[in-house]
């Protein structure tokens, strides 16, 4: 799909991957919506890349629809949307303090998993009734997995649930969208240089980047957004979960 005048939907835009691969679309020719629920970084991302800023909880179903259709009065009905919404709190399933309570493992499920889900039924529905392209496409979708879908490591019970989840719906969703010419992939990021990491004391970046075999450093944000880019112009590319980490395979702890 051509990225030139599409409207595209990135959640999570105000940090991280997400404002990254906002600005990536943008520079393309892409027209930028980001959802965030933390306003100030979408604000600031959505003014940076001439972008419009939406106040997003995605694991909300009002608020998703709500959004998107102001989205689409924006721009227009979006063709691309990037799923970069999440969290991550580290908890031991059984700590020192006894079980993890349900509510934290059911939040990480809410934000991640289901928040991807929510956002994708809603843009997959406008995509759908869109006209195609002269290749037959109607739309686009990524999803972010993690490595951790594949090797959590202790006291990551609840984000590789989310993150297995998401490889889990990838397939049927793009066999289910295959009809209308909607594609739907994920990436799977290794260790990236995202606020989260980047807070961390410089010993323990060291430490953490020295295990990736090469290269061997923390992923730039922006080599997130330009995978996207390619997964959106190679119209090949469809159910699939791509790894993007350097050849690393995360050990128990």
């Amino acid at each position: 799909m051509d990225i030139k005048g599409q409207a595209a939907i990135v959640t999570g835009g105000g940090s991280g991957l997400g404002a990254a691969t906002a600005k990536v679309l943008a520079d393309a020719g892409a027209m930028v919506a980001i959802f965030d629920v933390n306003m100030d970084g979408a604000e600031a991302v959505a003014k940076d890349i001439g972008g419009t800023a939406f106040k997003v909880d995605v694991a909300d179903a009002k608020n998703v629809e709500d959004a998107v259709k102001s989205a689409a009065d924006a721009h227009g009905t979006a063709r691309i949307l990037i799923n970069c919404a999440g969290i991550g709190p580290a908890k031991k399933i059984v700590g020192r303090d006894g079980p993890m309570p349900l509510d934290d493992y059911r939040k990480v499920i809410e934000v991640n998993l289901i928040g991807s889900f929510n956002c994708m039924r809603v843009a997959a529905a406008g995509m759908i009734e869109s006209d195609a392209d002269d290749g037959g496409e109607r739309g686009v979708i990524i999803s972010t997995a993690s490595i951790a879908a594949y090797e959590g490591q202790i006291g990551q019970a609840a984000y590789a649930s989310s993150k297995g989840g998401i490889v889990g719906l990838t397939l049927p969703a793009a066999r289910e969208f295959a009809r209308y010419g909607v594609r739907v992939n994920a990436i799977a990021p290794g260790l990236f240089g995202t606020p989260l990491l980047l807070g961390m004391p410089q010993d323990v970046q060291d430490s953490l980047a020295a295990t990736v075999p090469f290269p061997r450093r923390f992923g730039l944000p922006e080599e997130f957004g330009r995978l996207c880019r390619h997964i959106i112009e190679n119209a090949m590319i469809n159910g699939e979960t791509i790894r993007l980490d350097g050849a690393i395979r995360m050990q128990p702890s």
